[in-house]
């Protein structure tokens, strides 16, 4: 079952929405647009000049206005209020589009916490945290925003709400099919008649693009039929439009027509098209690796070629094979915003699960990108920790080809920048303020240095003495309508380096 929040009894659904909503904004709002005011919380609105106060650090909350002399608290309609004015202020830009967002994530963090709580969670260790994810990305303004639809077309797939479900089975006519690499499982999940190629759909996704005139073209002439569901339901993990099939081990990911945080969540044709190089790129490095690191290899994928992009379905290997013995696997996100049978419940002092954590996490992305030109978009939802009986981690594994770039596409610069902030911004500094939040008085951050200093590559001396780190600007991005691959950068407190 979900948490109960201390500060907001269960039955208390909107408090509770509205403190899960405000949390990522107010971390968004405060990063790119605030700056210390010299009193603990305060914080001053840059272009307007106007000051807010917020209780904690990692996970803000209780927001408050200062206004005629006294301080007013914000409900998260009025927070998203202040948010689109203090932007316009500052960008000369208006964006009528992203507040309408922010709302939407705020009501479907109420949706799915009603839903949990007539909901069982999911027994599986490893399923259970793919679908934790309540709150979402900590620095996004609507990590949680679904497109606007009705709550009815999107929660029963919403993994937060601990959904499973069949996958709907098309086939595709022969001569309009279009694959590359090893799709062989697909085959396995359905019968197609002759002259057919089975193409699992996401059952959501057909609903978004099913009455498009191509798709009902194709159905009308035969090229695409309806062949049913999948015998046995899968489960959608943390990124929504990828699930998995325990049964048979195997992940699919699908497009999504819908924008899940920054993006559109398609199979883009030039992604699909530059898949198989990176990802085998990545599976190179990750083989030459000594230690137990692991990468989940997306394998190949299959479409129509009639709807390339809206029908493509990807194919990533599952986890038993790359497992150590005994070992469960945990998604890092979810050890960071919290679950039912987390390791991190039980500790008394961080320091060996730490130093752990660091050990198998930080050699395979350093060393993939030293040795092989190869940056991993490592992050905590790109990163799965494997823990041992007593809930120490003894392994890593990592995902998500789509996300990984190449040195020899661009450049070492530009390359370590992205590596620094998904792998240290994006992954370490936020489990370790996690810990140091639970742990009172522990310092992380010589256990980190020490870590890092160990591995040959030329930019972490610099890192280590830098004082900045670089952070992405996810709520200048939306307000300003750049790409979400367009990633743009400010400069953070580094906590590496020594003071």
């Amino acid at each position: 079952m979900d948490r109960v929040d201390p500060m907001h009894p269960r039955d208390d659904v909107p408090a509770r929405a509205d403190a899960h909503a405000a949390a990522p904004l107010l971390n968004c709002l405060l990063r790119e647009a605030g700056e210390p005011a010299g009193e603990l919380g305060v914080h001053r609105l840059r272009a307007g000049g106007r000051l807010l106060r917020v209780r904690g650090t990692r996970r803000p909350r209780d927001p408050e206005l200062y206004r005629g002399g006294s301080w007013h608290p914000l409900t998260h309609a009025e927070l998203v209020k202040l948010t689109a004015d203090e932007l316009r202020r500052a960008t000369g830009l208006s964006n009528p589009e992203l507040p309408g967002e922010m709302l939407d994530s705020r009501d479907a963090v109420a949706a799915i916490l009603a839903a949990r709580a007539r909901l069982t969670a999911p027994d599986d260790p490893y399923v259970r945290s793919e679908q934790s994810l309540v709150t979402g990305h900590p620095h996004h303004p609507a990590p949680k925003a679904r497109g606007g639809g009705p709550v009815a077309s999107w929660l029963p797939y919403a993994p937060e709400a601990y959904a499973c479900f069949p996958l709907t089975l098309l086939g595709v006519r022969e001569d309009s099919v279009v694959e590359e690499g090893d799709t062989a499982a697909l085959d396995a999940l359905g019968t197609a008649p002759p002259g057919y190629r089975l193409l699992p759909a996401h059952p959501w996704q057909l609903a978004l693009v099913g009455a498009r005139p191509d798709i009902a073209e194709a159905f009308e002439d035969g090229r695409l039929i309806r062949l049913g569901e999948t015998t046995r339901p899968v489960w959608p993990t943390a990124a929504i439009r990828t699930v998995y099939a325990p049964e048979d081990d195997l992940f699919v990911k699908f497009s999504l027509d819908v924008r899940i945080t920054n993006d559109i969540r398609r199979l883009w044709r030039h992604d699909l098209l530059k898949l198989r190089r990176t990802d085998a790129a990545a599976a190179a490095a990750f083989a030459a690796h000594r230690g137990p690191a692991a990468w989940l290899s997306d394998r190949g994928w299959r479409t129509a070629a009639f709807a390339f992009e809206e029908l493509a379905v990807l194919v990533r290997e599952g986890l038993r094979p790359h497992l150590l013995p005994g070992a469960t696997p945990l998604l890092a996100a979810a050890l960071v915003e919290g679950f039912d049978g987390s390791p991190l419940d039980a500790l008394t002092d961080p320091t060996a699960w730490w130093t752990a954590y660091l050990r198998h996490v930080v050699p395979p992305a350093l060393e993939a990108f030293e040795r092989h030109g190869v940056v991993l978009e490592a992050h905590l939802q790109n990163t799965l920790v494997a823990v041992g009986a007593t809930g120490l981690p003894v392994q890593a594994l990592f995902r998500d080809a789509e996300g990984v770039k190449l040195l020899a596409d661009v450049s070492r610069e530009k390359g370590w920048e992205r590596l620094v902030y998904c792998l240290v911004v994006n992954n370490l500094v936020e489990m370790a303020a996690l810990l140091s939040e639970r742990h009172p008085g522990w310092n992380p951050w010589p256990a980190a240095r020490a870590e890092l200093y160990r591995h040959p590559v030329p930019e972490i001396p610099a890192l280590l003495a830098s004082p900045t780190l670089p952070g992405k600007t996810n709520l200048l991005l939306r307000w300003t309508g750049a790409d979400g691959a367009d990633a743009r950068y400010l400069p953070l407190p580094n906590p590496l380096a020594r003071r």
